[in-house]
């Protein structure tokens, strides 16, 4: 592609691509299930993968592995592996790595799917897991075990964005002998490379913001050639396949990732700036802001605070209710990292199923609204807020 290094704006538009013989310049889309062989000794050494190539798309298609190969470049790793959706993804990993009466560390603050998985049904199938405050790196030492074999965290988490240091819990669970993943969902890797500050294994829930406009569902886990060979066999075998179609939109939507975010970011920032002013709002989480708790390593492991703001009205449910529907642009909607400004309440749709006394615990309060802010004029989208605000 290039003799010289390239940036990762380049990488976001270039990487992966491969040609066919038309020579099409935009991406190609392989719409098949099945790929010819052309003898039986050949179809044996492709199954086999004494060579490479392709053969069946539930874990071998052209466009899955452009989307894998621009998303491994962007994130600094060796290799990614695709699968249908972020929580996917989750499941995969932990699939992939763990067994029967093994231990995961985790953050309490984690998306409320996640947390079900993780606390619910992984412990039918004796995998003990430990949920500790995300800030506290004194917890996250005091819960290893001596059969814990994964940490797992999201920074910024969801919906509060609370910032964990990633070294620091890196050098953790290195020092048991422990992976630690990180969702990099609320940043991708335009804004921030867990890789690069001692992550083994990077999640995405593509679906968000490396789509950018809400079409599909797609996820991913980024790391060495070495831990993703597992989960490949392990998708393999499982077929939980990104389709290639998803594939193609997520590479066009890793095209423009850049250029969104940054205007994202700096929407959400001033929105967050007015929200912190006003009198109906009991507090604001935005790592952007200097009053964030962990503004200062945010901004070191960030290029830029973000596109979610979350925020407490002042009057609990009624009050978080009375602005949501009051709102005439913003969406009501739970998904995220669209280019339309979204909002919702996290209490009673992300994290709705998560027991109450574990919500109260992560700082779930009823007050809590969550808008995550997309590329509309920000003085459009602080007027909607502010209509429901009023009073």
């Amino acid at each position: 592609m290039s003799t010289t290094p390239l940036h990762p704006e380049t990488l976001a538009i270039r990487a992966g691509k491969e040609t066919s013989d038309y020579q099409e310049h935009s991406q190609a889309m392989f719409l098949t299930s099945s790929f010819k062989s052309a003898s039986a000794a050949e179809a044996a050494k492709l199954f086999s993968g004494e060579i490479p190539g392709y053969t069946y798309s539930r874990f071998t298609n052209p466009t899955v592995s452009a989307f894998q190969a621009r998303l491994a470049a962007l994130e600094g790793g060796e290799r990614a592996v695709a699968t249908a959706s972020g929580m996917a993804a989750i499941h995969g990993l932990v699939q992939a790595f763990l067994s029967a009466g093994d231990h995961i560390v985790a953050s309490q603050s984690l998306f409320g799917a996640t947390v079900q998985l993780l606390g619910n049904i992984l412990p039918r199938f004796g995998i003990e897991v430990t949920f500790v405050a995300a800030t506290d790196l004194d917890a996250w030492r005091a819960a290893v075990q001596p059969n814990t074999k994964l940490f797992y965290l999201e920074t910024p988490s969801n919906p509060l964005t609370e910032i964990i240091d990633i070294r620091a819990v890196a050098d953790i669970a290195h020092a048991c002998g422990a992976l630690l993943a990180v969702d990099n969902c609320f940043c991708s890797p335009a804004l921030q490379k867990p890789l690069s500050l001692g992550a083994d294994l990077v999640v995405h829930s593509a679906t968000k913001y490396i789509d950018g406009q809400g079409r599909v569902l797609g996820g991913a886990v980024v790391g060495s050639h070495e831990l993703l060979e597992k989960l490949y066999l392990f998708v393999r075998s499982a077929g939980p396949t990104l389709s290639a179609f998803n594939a193609w939109v997520l590479l066009s939507g890793l095209e423009t990732l850049f250029v969104r975010m940054e205007r994202q970011c700096a929407n959400a920032l001033q929105l967050a700036r007015w929200l912190e002013t006003h009198p109906a709002i009991e507090k604001v989480y935005y790592p952007g802001l200097p009053s964030h708790p962990q503004h200062e390593l945010a901004m070191r492991q960030q290029t830029a605070g973000g596109a979610v703001v979350s925020f407490i009205v002042k009057g609990g449910r009624e009050a978080a209710w009375k602005l949501i529907d009051s709102t005439q642009l913003v969406s009501i909607t739970a998904n995220l990292g669209d280019v339309k400004t979204t909002i919702t309440h996290p209490a009673t749709t992300t994290h709705g199923r998560v027991a109450p006394e574990v919500r109260e615990k992560a700082g779930i309060v009823e007050g809590l609204v969550r808008v995550a802010v997309g590329l509309e004029h920000p003085a459009d989208v602080q007027a909607d807020l502010a209509r429901g605000l009023e009073g």
